[in-house]
């Protein structure tokens, strides 16, 4: 499905609010620890694709397991299916099979799980033989991805003498973690962190992070629930800072004390002139200046997911970017830095340079282009979603529109309710 974004007819006078779903990052790790300790009553689920492949997953009888392009899910999954009885072979889509997953695999085989490649090393598809993991120390790299570490984390309670985790380098995605090890703690579990100012040495190796897991029978809270989605609120952040000044927007369900990270939105979006309220459980954006920065320098090593957002924000406006701490990007549903690249270098005036982990944008304001600027998403749902706000400045085609429904489905009716005029072609 592809769909034409044109600028709204007319300005919206009235407050919207909207409802956005249940944090896929929270779903999914509260699923697990409900697979693990059924007695778990959830509240505000997900209703992404990502959090519905893993409810089929843990609900299936099968011993085959297609999680689609569910990336959470797959490295959640492995980690459990590593830890109960049985055989499943888990696989996903062909990008899916493109993704590492061999830091996560090591790590568990290390403690005695069985897992087997079925076609290449280091990627899925893989066979496991679960019940076998016996040691109670785990290393690995804290440096590549922070859900290799949250899926040892899930599991470490339902292991009989827990499990300490020791980390070497430097951790990415911290909040990811923090978001853990909260849940974790909230159900009774006992979870002692040593984090950097306590780095050792062991084994020749500097251990930056330690982070201790003990066994835990019985859960002391059986209800918890879901914030929605921080990550999701990130383009309607991008859309209220492209409005003239006194819009506002309103979310619902969503906590001042927040445990996502991508929360910290509050902070970046300040210098695009939005200003963030709470009210009850209401977040209420408003635009309250147009004197913008000319430039900004924003490492988003804990806030990965955003860059897409704050990039196409930028662009949007003509202000200058300098983004870093982008280096886990390279693996997600696309090579996001590359796609950014591509993409971005459609609309006038732009100029991107981009490293490994860095991507470095000047621009002019955009302005209206003579025909709709084409936004492949390249199978990711954040593509779509991240350019989608820069139909108020000139009309976009969105190819395979379609792909929102992994973390947001109902994105592009909620779109319309802004008076984009989107039509399927």
């Amino acid at each position: 499905m592809d769909l034409l974004l044109e600028k709204p007819i007319e300005s919206l006078n009235k407050e919207l609010t909207f409802t956005i779903t249940g944090s896929k990052s929270e779903s999914n790790r509260l699923l697990i620890l409900q697979a693990l300790y059924p007695e778990l009553e959830i509240h505000n689920l997900s209703n992404s694709d990502d959090t519905v492949h893993m409810q089929e997953a843990l609900m299936s009888q099968k011993n085959h397991v297609n999680i689609g392009h569910a990336g959470t899910a797959m490295r959640f999954l492995t980690a459990y299916y590593s830890s109960i009885e049985g055989i499943v072979t888990i696989t996903g889509s062909q990008r899916m099979q493109q993704r590492p997953i061999a830091v996560l695999v090591e790590a568990l085989k290390s403690i005695g799980a069985k897992i087997e490649y079925l076609n290449e090393e280091g990627y899925p598809p893989l066979q496991i033989e679960g019940g076998h993991i016996n040691a109670t120390i785990v290393k690995l790299n804290a440096s590549i991805s922070s859900q290799y570490i949250t899926a040892l984390m899930l599991i470490a309670p339902s292991l009989k003498n827990g499990l300490k985790i020791e980390l070497a380098g430097k951790l990415t995605s911290r909040p990811y973690i923090e978001m853990t090890v909260g849940y974790l703690r909230s159900l009774g579990v006992t979870v002692n962190w040593s984090k950097q100012d306590t780095a050792i040495q062991k084994d020749k190796q500097i251990l930056s992070e330690v982070i201790q897991i003990k066994p835990l029978d019985t859960i002391i809270h059986k209800s918890l629930t879901v914030e929605s989605d921080w990550s999701s609120a990130g383009y309607w952040y991008s859309w209220v800072a492209l409005q003239e000044i006194g819009y506002k927007l309103t979310l619902q369900y969503y906590f001042k004390e927040s445990v996502q990270g991508d929360s910290k939105l509050q902070e970046y979006y300040e210098a695009f002139g939005v200003q963030t309220t709470f009210v009850n459980e209401q977040l209420v954006l408003t635009k309250i200046s147009d004197k913008l920065a000319q430039r900004v320098v924003i490492n988003l090593v804990n806030e990965p997911d955003q860059a897409q957002t704050i990039f196409a924000t930028c662009l949007a406006l003509g202000i200058n970017a300098h983004l870093t701490g982008l280096h886990t990007l390279r693996i997600k549903e696309t090579d996001r830095i590359a796609a950014l690249k591509d993409v971005g270098s459609r609309f006038r005036e732009s100029v991107i340079q981009t490293t490994q982990d860095t991507i470095t944008l000047t621009c002019v304001p955009l302005a209206p282009h003579d025909k709709p600027v084409v936004i492949d998403t390249f199978d990711d749902h954040r593509m779509a979603m991240a350019f989608a706000p820069l139909a108020c400045r000139t009309s976009l085609l969105i190819k395979d529109a379609g792909v929102v429904t992994k973390s947001y489905p109902q994105f592009w009716d909620d779109l319309k309710r802004v008076n984009v005029n989107i039509t399927e072609i």
